[in-house]
């Protein structure tokens, strides 16, 4: 294990952290079985903490025209494009998992458009780069090439929505010098462990 901070910025102890985020940090830990060290990272601002899980959650979590793995391959290509390693492992690892596809984050991590995914997904990620890098220029011919793949402009929505939180989030990941939990490099690429 390493040691090494996981910020350049105070962690809190579990223990000082307002009863709502200290419990959000608990119930990941019991579902996942390790704290993503983003939750550890983030609680040193309960405010702010509060505020990007509520946004991340009402954007992952809602019912829409993106999978799961469409929405983690959306972070993990933007997050390559904007050298999050934080992101980019972590995200990484979800990816992995929900595309059954333990070699695609880090196709599409490095490039998506030579990575081993859909006509639609590239059509995805070609929008989602297009607002990471060159927001202002999209235009009604992006909207039309996402139509082509089956997508509505709710769904664009979305893709844009994901884009520009986790612009946000890799920004702070690497301001902050946040490290990945060494637990997520493994996750996806190896069978788990039986029992």
């Amino acid at each position: 294990m390493t040691t090494q901070p996981i910020s350049r910025f105070p962690v809190p102890e579990l223990d000082t952290l307002p009863p709502d985020v200290r419990q959000r940090i608990l119930e990941v830990q019991e579902k996942a079985g390790f704290v993503p060290n983003v939750f550890l990272a983030f609680a040193h601002r309960p405010d702010e903490f509060r505020a990007f899980f509520a946004y991340h959650d009402a954007l992952l979590l809602r019912e829409s025209g993106l999978s799961k793995g469409d929405k983690e391959m959306i972070i993990v290509a933007t997050s390559g494009a904007n050298s999050c390693l934080y992101c980019v492992v972590a995200h990484g690892a979800l990816l992995r998992i929900y595309e059954k596809k333990p070699m695609v984050a880090d196709q599409v991590a490095v490039n998506y458009r030579k990575a081993d995914i859909t006509p639609r997904q590239r059509a995805m990620l070609d929008f989602a780069m297009k607002v990471c890098n060159a927001a202002a220029t999209v235009g009604e011919d992006d909207y039309a090439a996402l139509r082509e793949h089956g997508f509505s402009d709710e769904d664009a929505w979305d893709i844009a929505a994901i884009t520009a939180l986790f612009g946000l989030s890799n920004r702070m990941a690497n301001v902050t010098s946040m490290r990945p939990n060494e637990e997520f490099y493994l996750m996806g690429r190896v069978p788990r462990p039986a029992g």
